[in-house]
Order: C-alpha cells, then structure tokens, then sequence
C-alpha cells in the first residue's frame, strides 16, 4: 500500500492504530508511523498477532529506525463523553498531528477515516495485516497502552491492571464487584456498569411503590 501511494506521489505515508477499544478501564491509545523504506524492521504484523516479547522488541526497533513516531490517547473519561469509536478517531487524530513530519497520506485501520486530518486519509479494513505502516502503529499504540495500564496496576493495586490490562477477564469482573469501579479509569458507559446503574434504579423504585 506504501508503494502504491509512492507511485501516486503520496509520500510520505503514515500508519494509524489504536489499542484499547474492547476493555471496561483505562484509556484508548492510538499511534501514527511514518517508516523509513530503508530500514523496515522485520517481522511487523498486527500486534494482537504477535507475543508480549515480540511487540517489545519490535517498539524498540520501531522507534529506533521510523521516521517519525507520535502517540496520543483519550481517557476513559473521555470514551465515556463522546464514545469509544469517536474517542478511538480522535486518539489517532491526535497522534497524526503530533508526528514531527507532515505526511501526504495516512492510512488508518478500521472502516473510518478520523476526522480533522491535515492531509488525505484512507480507511484500510485489516489494515495491521496489510500496511507495515499500520501494523507499526498497532504496535507502538498496544505496547503503550501496556505500560499505561501495568502503572495503572502499581498504583491501584487492588487490580491486576497489568495482567488483564482492564479487558472485561473473569479476573478483572471479580475485582470490580469486590472495590467497585475506580473514578477516572472504568469506563462507566460500558454494558457491565450501565446494568448495574440499571439494577440500583429499578431496586430504588421498587422501594418507593412499597
């Protein structure tokens, strides 16, 4: 894909990814990468397709060899204002316009194009399997994301945010029905806190008809 953009004279090309939409905590973490076409690391996939020591290694190289890196989130806060599809554009916005080089093209992965870009956009389904650009992002935005929620867990330490990462694991449910949600970190418009404000409504309201 970064070749036929190059041929267009699109260049330079930058991948975006997020990490983070599916968990009921933490925030959404999004990337965008511009690689150097003489120093592709070997090896880039989607992240979620790769092991923890793969993604590791590969950030490093990453960051070391690209052209320009840039990372942005949106807090849980955030997701619960606008969304976690609008708040998950929004990061990758955020980290398109942070990057140090102003591309020509940014091919984001998913079937949306984030709002607001300074340049041409193209959704690309699949992406991280399809753009070394986007898989890039995907994993710069997954190990960043990673770190965030493991200091997340050093803090709170009632959660084993850096084991299950704030995705919805048997764990992480036990965890919240024994502490309850955290302000600032659950995501309270996600299902599982939504029926339990729907419960305490119905449980108030059969109170007061008796």
């Amino acid at each position: 894909m970064e070749r036929r953009a190059k041929r267009r004279g699109l260049w330079p090309v930058a991948g975006l990814d997020e990490a983070g939409r599916g968990p009921l905590a933490g925030p959404v973490a999004a990337a965008a990468v511009i690689l150097d076409p003489k120093r592709i690391p070997e090896g880039l996939d989607d992240s979620k397709r790769l092991t923890a020591p793969e993604r590791e290694a590969l950030f490093a190289e990453i960051l070391a060899n690209a052209l320009a890196v840039s990372v942005a989130s949106v807090s849980a806060g955030g997701i619960d204002r606008r969304n976690i599809l609008r708040a998950s554009l929004e990061a990758m916005r955020r980290a398109l316009v942070g990057l140090s080089i102003v591309p020509k093209l940014a091919l984001a992965d998913g079937r949306d194009v984030p709002p607001g870009l300074p340049c041409p956009g193209e959704a690309v389904v699949k992406g991280d399997q399809r753009s070394q650009s986007i898989a890039a992002a995907s994993i710069v935005a997954k190990v960043t994301r990673d770190r965030m929620m493991a200091q997340a867990g050093r803090v709170h330490t009632k959660f084993s945010f850096g084991l299950h990462m704030g995705y919805a694991t048997v764990r992480h449910r036990a965890e919240i029905a024994d502490h309850g949600p955290l302000p600032r970190l659950h995501r309270t418009s996600f299902a599982p806190f939504r029926l339990e404000t729907v419960e305490i409504e119905v449980e108030e309201e059969l109170v007061l008809t008796e």
